[in-house]
């Protein structure tokens, strides 16, 4: 099993910064992949926001690409998402994601909302 603990979210004006943390404990070894994914308000689906392998290769959604930055802490079991020029649309519950095959373990969520 894999605990995920996500922090870092809250309220920020359009255009402002946040930084969102997510840390790993438990049976982390074989973790090869780690991300973000977000649920915006009266969605269904989660979209897959920005991802980092355990060798560094990432990906970002076309929205937040030049916006956003994933990184890992590999010593500290923690993945990051820095989030700059934020926009009202970028609202939504994130959630950090770690990929240890055949299983996705998900954290809990935290609320970002971007006031316009």
């Amino acid at each position: 099993q894999v605990q995920l603990v996500e922090s870092g979210g809250g309220l920020v004006q359009a255009g402002g910064s946040l930084r969102l943390s997510c840390a790993a404990s438990g049976s982390i070894f074989s973790i090869y992949a780690m991300g973000w994914y977000r649920q915006a308000p009266g969605k269904q689906q989660r979209e897959l926001v920005a991802a980092i392998t355990s060798g560094g290769r990432t990906n970002y959604a076309d929205s937040v690409l030049g916006r956003f930055t994933i990184s890992r802490d590999n010593a500290k079991n923690t993945v990051y998402l820095q989030m700059n020029s934020l926009k009202p649309e970028d609202t939504a519950v994130y959630y950090c994601t770690a990929k240890k095959w055949p299983t996705t373990y998900w954290g809990q969520g935290t609320q970002v909302t971007v006031s316009s």
